[in-house]
Order: structure tokens, then sequence, then C-alpha cells
């Protein structure tokens, strides 16, 4: 399993080793995110510290990428992608008051890129896109939405998790005759391992992302 977590970490620093001679397209992108499945809504049965049935969900997720794209041939190149994004929530259960959810995700991945009009060497045009990445992820829980307590001191109760992710999409760069590309993506981010609720694991974190930025 640990393995699995560091591939993407080694199939980045062996893309860039391979490619260190050619110059890549920097670009930079502003992500929303938009939980689905358990990462949306989930339910969990009573405790015996909460007798009654309890909920979490997320909202719209909000972050950056930073991405490096290095061209093969025409029709293919290579990506590093540096990537975070914050979510919050609301835990409720009949009875009880809300508590005040924060998912934090830190991703660095490899991905491959194949452009449908040879637009690999200037960034041009649609392409497809599927990679892995290493997730560090922080899941907050706290009884006030600062996740403080009122004299200061922290309250909050918080799990760190590191896990495998995968993501697969579609992207469009805009912008003819000119070396500045506006950038439009669309994909899917799913949680590959460390998701076993019944080892008590966080949910997969999985989520519909959608990115507007500019690629040089």
């Amino acid at each position: 399993m640990r393995a699995m977590r560091i591939f993407p970490l080694i199939l980045a620093l062996g893309a860039t080793t391979a490619l260190m001679a050619q110059e890549p397209h920097v670009g930079f992108g502003i992500n929303l995110g938009f939980p689905t499945g358990d990462f949306r809504n989930k339910t969990y049965p009573p405790t015996t510290g909460v007798l009654t049935q309890q909920t979490d969900g997320y909202d719209l997720g909000l972050g950056g990428q930073l991405t490096l794209s290095f061209p093969v041939d025409p029709t293919f190149a290579l990506r590093l992608n540096f990537n975070g994004m914050s979510t919050n929530g609301t835990n409720t259960a009949s009875g009880y008051s809300d508590l005040h959810l924060k998912h934090e995700l830190f991703g660095i991945g490899g991905e491959m890129q194949l452009f449908l009009d040879q637009g690999a060497f200037r960034h041009k045009g649609t392409y497809l896109f599927v990679g892995a990445s290493a997730d560090f992820e922080r899941f907050d829980r706290s009884a006030n939405a600062n996740f403080e307590d009122w004299w200061g001191d922290a309250s909050t109760d918080t799990t760190r998790k590191s896990r495998l992710g995968g993501s697969a999409g579609l992207g469009h760069s805009f912008g003819y005759g000119s070396a500045n590309r506006f950038t439009l993506e669309v994909a899917f981010h799913k949680t590959l391992s460390g998701n076993d609720l019944a080892k008590k694991e966080p949910p997969s974190a999985d989520f519909m992302k959608v990115s507007f930025g500019w690629v040089f």
C-alpha cells in the first residue's frame, strides 16, 4: 500500500528527469470542486457518543493548480500537476448542535495528455488527460466555524491522511497566434486507497473539478 502511495511521486520525478532538456508549458489555474458520492453526503449510524444518525456534507471547494506540460510529440505530453483545494461542510444530527467541517487537500501528480489536434508543442486545442497523484489530506471537525474555542485554544478534532488519488478529464486551450493561452478543464478526481470505512478511514474525496486558467 505504501508503494502505491509513493508511485505518483516516482512518476513525477521520473518525468522531470527524462524531460529536463525540453521547455515545458507552465500553467496556472483556479479550481472549483463539486463533491460527489459519500464526500458530498454521508450518513453514519448512531454511536455511544451520538445517539441518532449523523450526516456529513461538504459544499463547493475552492483551490488552485500549477502545471508543467512537457511535449513528447505533436499529440502527446507528460504533465506534472501541483494542486490544492479547501472544502467546508457541516455535520448534522437530530437533537445535537451542528458541527463545522473542513477538508484540505494538497496533491502532487503526474498525468498523460493526448492532444486531439496535434497541438502538444504549442499546448493548443482540445486534449484528454489521465493520471495519478499523492494526496495529502486534512479533515477538521469543530463546534466553532473558526475551528477554535472562545479562549483561543485549539478545540478541533483533526485527522490527517496520505492517499493515492486518480483523475481523468478533458481540457481545451483557447487563443490563437499568441504564446499565452486561456485553458478550461473538466475532470473527475477519485480516492483510490485509504478509504475503507470498516477500518474507520475517511471516505473517498471524490469530486468533479472545473479549472480555468492560463498556460504559457
